[in-house]
């Protein structure tokens, strides 16, 4: 229910603040403002989301709990849509999603209804089996490759002894 509610007020606030902001300094002007909050929040985004990418990649080196990089850099990808979205309200959410502040308070709400039960990285040891005391005896032909002719389409020849 919470996300009809969303697919239907957020449209509704956006068109009533297009329609404020319109009437209050005009169209081109907010139009304008549309476009310069997209370049700028794609900026914004890049560079916070480089900056995700490196935390993440130094928490998988030093072995640590990867998952406050990977939250950081989806609250990022998530604002870069919302920023590639046109509209106030969801700029206004998009830019807010950029502060690392807001990010941690919204990462220590998650967590506070989030409980983890294990946590593992990799596969860990691997046992290996020990090899048993079957023995498979095999014999083996090699296959000379000849010329395309007699010997078919394939080229390789037949072995006489498997006549």
């Amino acid at each position: 229910m919470w996300l009809f509610v969303l697919f239907v007020a957020v449209p509704l606030i956006e068109i009533a603040l297009f329609i404020q902001v319109g009437g209050a300094i005009g169209l081109w002007p907010t139009l304008a403002v549309v476009v310069l909050t997209a370049l700028l929040g794609t900026t914004l985004v890049r560079s916070q989301g480089l900056q995700a990418m490196n935390d993440l990649r130094g928490s998988f080196s030093e072995l640590r709990d990867p998952s406050e990089a990977l939250a950081h850099g989806a609250m990022i990808l998530f604002s870069g849509a919302l920023l590639l979205t046109p509209g106030f309200f969801t700029d206004a959410v998009g830019f807010a999603l950029l502060i690392p502040p807001i990010r941690l308070a919204i990462m220590r709400y998650a967590k506070s209804r989030i409980n983890v039960q294990k946590f593992e990285m990799g596969a860990g040891p691997q046992r290996r089996q020990p090899a048993s005391d079957q023995t498979i005896d095999t014999e083996y032909t090699d296959l000379d490759v000849a010329e395309p002719g007699p010997s078919g389409p394939s080229g390789w020849t037949k072995d006489p002894s498997r006549d």
